[in-house]
């Protein structure tokens, strides 16, 4: 069975993505004081359930291999900053996210992913939920976005991306929120 979605996080960020973000611990450098995250570990979806079946089932090496279930899988990431969090900060965090296109690579120097876009909310139809910017990552396989995505899912640190890693230790501090989603295109409509 393929699953596509890692994680569908609700709007209030769950406890293993504050691990991942850093929101449990206290705040970095110049960081924005915050609250720290509930530790409390929410229950895993269907979908996170079966990701982790299909980790254990073909273990760290296989799952995250680029040639692991290959075809185009789309990465949704959106984040609510903190308060008090400046321009600048905010900048530096859509910075360092774009720079993983060419950050993230392999042991072997391949890239790990193909695209990065990125943009803040601009809808009008008052259904962001409070979310004010979204990321768009795009692989080539599942093998390349489990690579990519790691901690809390790939814990085996040969077998995830350390430039991921870190991007996600500098930016926890200034998140409030994160709602992560991926699927495999399906189907294309063009008129």
């Amino acid at each position: 069975m393929s699953c596509s979605v890692i994680l569908k996080l609700p709007v209030r960020i769950c406890a293993p993505m504050a691990v991942v973000f850093g929101l449990a611990a206290g705040p970095a450098l110049s960081a924005p004081a915050h609250k720290a995250a509930s530790t409390a570990t929410p229950a895993l979806d269907a979908a996170a359930l079966a990701v982790r079946a299909d980790l254990k089932s073909v273990g760290a090496t296989r799952f995250t291999a680029p040639d692991y279930k290959p075809g185009t899988v789309r990465h949704m990431v959106m984040f609510t900053f903190r308060p008090g969090t400046t321009p600048a900060q905010r900048a530096e965090v859509t910075r360092r996210f774009v720079a993983l296109a060419s950050l993230s690579r392999r042991p072997d120097g391949k890239p790990v992913v193909s695209s990065i876009e990125t943009g803040a909310q601009s809808s009008g139809e008052n259904s962001d939920l409070g979310l004010e910017q979204g990321y768009l990552v795009t692989f080539q396989s599942e093998g390349d976005r489990n690579f990519y995505v790691g901690r809390p899912i790939v814990t085996d640190v040969n077998c995830f991306d350390p430039a991921h890693d870190t991007f996600k230790t500098f930016a926890g501090p200034y998140l409030a929120n994160v709602v992560v989603f991926d699927f495999s295109p399906e189907a294309a409509a063009t008129p």
